[in-house]
């Protein structure tokens, strides 16, 4: 068994922005992961949680960016997240607390 504490360990936080709100109404929803996590982990770790059934895991790992920036080098570090599909007629609310 999975205990609690793993369970939280497998999300970092979700992604709220303008497109992840948009791909919301497909019933899709999209969190920060660590690099060490695959697919079979964050379903398990998102359907014990949330309580939901989830059909299907995307990952998209963000590069490393160094970029200038007042002629100064500036890195920004790289993250790996997840796009999760529900099953339809399912929602997660993130504006409310777990």
């Amino acid at each position: 068994m999975i205990n609690k504490l793993n369970l939280f360990d497998k999300i970092i936080s979700p992604i709220v922005t303008e497109k992840s709100t948009n791909q919301s109404q497909f019933g899709k929803v999209i969190f920060k992961v660590p690099r060490s996590s695959n697919k079979i982990s964050i379903k398990k770790s998102i359907e014990k949680i949330f309580k939901v059934n989830v059909t299907k895991v995307n990952i998209i790992n963000k590069q490393n960016i160094v970029k200038l920036s007042r002629g100064k080098k500036i890195k920004k570090k790289g993250y790996k997240k997840a796009i999760v599909t529900l099953k339809k007629g399912q929602s997660i609310d993130l504006t409310s607390g777990i």
